[in-house]
């Protein structure tokens, strides 16, 4: 099924330098994976509709509800520093 130049190729593509020992190690265990992939393809799926998440999944975000609306004035008390009607910040060099 997978072989252990498989680990090597996916161990150099993600630049990982593994041991002989950690090579043989992930081949079992990937090789484990896959058959167990191949397990969940002999089941019949048929009928069944794709769906994106194992449960339900609802939007829980309220809708946004303008409660009280600040005037350009008021916001302005807060800034430290203002010129021309606008936040007055140090330069960034």
């Amino acid at each position: 099924m997978i072989t252990t130049d498989d680990v090597k190729h996916v161990a150099k593509l993600a630049r990982l330098e593994l041991t002989e020992e950690e090579t043989k190690q992930y081949t079992k265990q990937l090789g484990d994976i896959l058959k167990y992939v191949e397990q969940m393809n002999e089941v019949d799926t048929t009928g069944i509709e794709p769906m994106p998440h194992a449960i339900p999944v609802y939007n829980v975000m309220r809708e946004d509800v303008v409660k009280y609306e600040q005037t350009k004035e008021e916001l302005m008390k807060n800034a430290p520093f203002e010129e021309d009607g606008f936040f007055r910040v140090p330069k960034i060099n």
